[in-house]
């Protein structure tokens, strides 16, 4: 019996670990569109999850576990630091990481 015991739970724990994999990060534009939403997706406020879930949904994940803004600095090697796309009419385009899980 001891030995059914270990084993399931070790079985439970391999499944909790390729559940929890089960994660991906997305950096999308903070689009300022005047609707209020791009404001609740940077500030991780409650009214983002149904637009960040919705956004999960549409590449096929489950749900949004977390949605923040990240700064430029945070983003390595994918964000021009500069440049015309970075900032136009003195205004920097801000952007929002989406943690979507399955």
């Amino acid at each position: 019996m001891t030995k059914f015991l270990a084993g399931l739970t070790v079985l439970v724990c391999l499944c909790a670990g390729a559940h929890a994999a089960e994660r991906r990060m997305f950096i999308i534009a903070n689009d300022a569109d005047g609707y209020g939403i791009d404001r609740c997706l940077a500030a991780g406020e409650k009214c983002g999850a149904a637009a960040a879930n919705a956004y999960c949904k549409t590449h096929e994940f489950a749900s949004a576990a977390t949605y923040h803004k990240v700064d430029r600095e945070e983003i390595t090697g994918s964000v021009s630091a500069g440049g015309a796309a970075a900032c136009t009419g003195g205004k920097c385009e801000d952007f929002v990481a989406i943690v979507c899980t399955r």
